[in-house]
């Protein structure tokens, strides 16, 4: 039975879509779901590049279910072509052959917590709007989920959006907030480890040459992702179940500003007690990873498909 049992709360773009083709990759993860949100691409290109990577790699048997297309706290206008229009690139990939579930993310992800208490890890590497409605819905899951492990947040660097803020955590704030209220066990993957995990010539390079048409594909998303040498951010969250030797980091009582429009999703994070006025640790921060073997297991895993 693998080891880790997942809901994928997503918003694909390239770096999701490396991110879920790293799970199906790996037998320790069983993907029960995948789950969409509005993003790096509005709520119907997300939808339609999850069920584009399911379709790409043969694993129609995964569900799709879409989300939120709005955040909670007003978004201001944004455009941005760091995904491509399609939000995977642009490198073509084939169009899906079925539709998504007809069930809403929401409520897929309170359904299956509750029928599996202690088992399942939601990996949200999104803006975090799903998840802080189901736990709205039913604050009980807080207390049956394994962990929420996010990529979202800038503990202890600059902001990626805006100088203050990463974008996960930007474009929805106070479904961040919520998260970190909720007392469920977390996991941070900030800027401050992802901007670590770059990608270059020499590392995809691997995929291009020696690999599936599937790794060719994820090779071809990774090089129009973003210009040159980008940060990978979003498969830092299924490595780190795979392998989280591979990673370190430190306990902290995180916040988030979401009334300011100023420092609007500004992470912040009290590793002292004196700074956290004696309130126990809520989060888990991941600040360093080891990006050589990171790579290593991430080429590994996506030539085996």
């Amino acid at each position: 039975m693998p080891k880790h049992r997942i809901v994928i709360d997503c918003d694909p773009g390239v770096d999701d879509a490396v991110a879920i083709l790293l799970a199906f990759a790996s037998p320790e993860i069983e993907v029960l779901g995948i789950t969409t949100v509005a993003g790096n691409v509005p709520l119907e290109y997300t939808t339609r590049n999850a069920l584009r990577i399911c379709e790409l790699a043969g694993r129609t048997d995964v569900p799709v279910f879409a989300g939120c297309r709005h955040a909670m706290f007003p978004t201001p206008p944004r455009t941005s072509s760091v995904h491509g229009d399609d939000g995977l690139g642009d490198v073509g990939i084939l169009e899906p052959s079925r539709q998504k579930h007809p069930l809403h993310a929401v409520d897929f992800i309170v359904e299956t917590i509750l029928k599996n208490p202690g088992e399942i890890t939601l990996c949200a590497i999104g803006p975090l709007t799903n998840v802080a409605l189901a736990l709205v819905k039913e604050p009980a899951i807080a207390s049956k989920l394994k962990q929420i492990v996010f990529m979202g947040g800038a503990a202890f660097c600059p902001g990626n959006t805006t100088p203050a803020a990463e974008f996960n955590i930007w474009f929805d704030p106070l479904a961040g907030q919520i998260i970190l209220n909720s007392g469920a066990r977390l996991v941070m993957f900030g800027l401050d480890v992802t901007n670590k995990v770059i990608v270059t010539s020499d590392r995809v390079g691997v995929l291009q040459n020696g690999g599936s048409e599937i790794a060719r594909q994820a090779a071809s998303m990774m090089v129009n992702y973003g210009g040159k040498d980008p940060a990978l951010h979003d498969p830092c969250v299924t490595a780190f179940l795979i392998d989280p030797s591979l990673f370190d980091g430190v306990h902290a009582k995180v916040e988030i500003d979401y009334a300011s429009s100023l420092n609007r999703g500004r992470t912040v994070a009290a590793i002292s007690e004196r700074h956290r006025e004696n309130a126990p640790a809520n989060c888990y921060v991941v600040t360093t990873a080891d990006d050589v073997k990171l790579f290593d297991l991430l080429n590994q895993r996506l030539l085996s498909l």
